[in-house]
């Protein structure tokens, strides 16, 4: 039998980035050439790129780079929160401009993972459980605080999460809490300098509606998704706990509990990882469940080999919604696979090398979604 040609790659990234070079560093253990990086600086400056049609493309994060945030938010400092707006707008056309090769993310689905109203719509109306929104799909957009206490009240929300459209890595997201009249709690890490919005390590509460207000009107010109309050599961101490799992074609094959005593489980806000081993026993039987859900999630994107799936656990880990779906969630690492679902000791990067290699065989080919010229 013919065997194809060795798999050539080619990524799209920031060439000194560690997710370029974690994936570089798995294609080159499989004993693949070193993939061809074209960087996003070069394709933002209005080159674009062209791949050749043997060239399998993978996309990943233009994050952490500050030339490259300039050019897409047009701030000058890259804890600002501004800008989402103008970096969704210029990032999907900067997609655009790519052509020909085997492309690995479908330009039409990154629009939509990019966009957390447009992402909830699609898992909802998928049948995927998920927080109830009143933003979800093409609702009016919230243009201020009176527009979010206006839908709270109107959807019986007292506890709410607020989330930039486009933002990432718990930029500019605030959790909302509202009781009897006059009670008000907001937890961000946003705060504001000289009136320009700043992103923070330090998570800190807002009691006074006046300055929440303020915040939310600053943060609603960029867009702004609405989530009801998922109660979270807790592990550890009371620490409230939610998973990334990581979806390779199809199929979960990474996880890790983040958990928090505050609202947001990221690491970087002070959440730390929790101990995967204790989280499935406390889920039992439903531990299967939660990774269907996370591949029904992932399901919903074809044309996208790779996703990170965040999980919320209710209460007492009974049942599950996704939070989000993060087309660049998969930078974990040194973490291997899951035991039975087909990467063990393979970490992320691994599993999409041979996730790829396997659709290359004569019976498993690439698929090539509209990308290629």
């Amino acid at each position: 039998m013919t065997q194809p040609p060795p798999t050539r790659f080619a990524v799209v990234g920031n060439p000194d980035n560690r997710r370029v070079t974690l994936f570089a560093g798995a294609v080159r253990a499989a004993g693949l050439p070193a993939p061809r990086v074209v960087p996003w600086a070069a394709v933002l400056r209005g080159g674009g790129a062209v791949f050749d049609a043997d060239e399998v493309v993978r996309l990943d994060s233009p994050g952490e780079d500050a030339e490259v945030d300039r050019v897409l938010r047009g701030v000058d400092d890259p804890t600002r929160v501004e800008g989402g707006a103008r970096w969704y707008a210029r990032f999907t056309a900067a997609v655009g401009t790519l052509s020909g090769g085997v492309r690995l993310d479908d330009p039409a689905e990154l629009a939509v993972l990019f966009d957390k109203r447009r992402c909830h719509r699609a898992l909802l109306d998928a049948g995927v459980p998920v927080p109830q929104s009143p933003t979800s799909g093409a609702a009016a957009p919230v243009r201020g605080w009176d527009d979010v206490r206006a839908l709270m009240d109107a959807h019986g929300m007292r506890r709410v999460f607020l989330k930039p459209a486009h933002g990432s890595s718990a930029s500019g997201i605030v959790a909302l809490e509202t009781g009897a009249p006059g009670r008000l709690r907001a937890t961000t890490s946003v705060e504001s300098v000289d009136g320009r919005l700043h992103n923070s390590l330090r998570v800190r509460r807002i009691t006074d509606e006046r300055e929440v207000a303020a915040l939310v009107d600053a943060l609603a010109p960029d867009g702004l998704h609405i989530e009801r309050w998922w109660p979270k599961a807790t592990l550890g101490g009371g620490r409230r706990a939610d998973l990334r799992i990581v979806v390779v074609d199809g199929r979960a094959t990474h996880a890790v509990v983040r958990t928090s005593h505050a609202p947001m489980t990221n690491l970087h806000l002070g959440g730390a990882r929790g101990d995967l081993a204790a989280a499935t026993e406390a889920m039992g039987a439903r531990w299967a469940d939660a990774l269907d859900v996370c591949e029904r999630a992932a399901a919903c994107f074809p044309g996208t080999l790779c996703v990170g799936v965040d999980l919320l656990p209710s209460t007492g880990w009974r049942r599950f919604a996704v939070a989000e779906v993060n087309a660049f969630g998969d930078l974990l690492p040194g973490l291997t696979g899951l035991p039975g679902r087909g990467a063990e000791g393979l970490d992320t990067y691994a599993a999409q090398v041979a996730a790829v290699r396997r659709r290359r065989t004569p019976h498993h080919p690439v698929r090539n979604h509209r990308a290629t010229a």
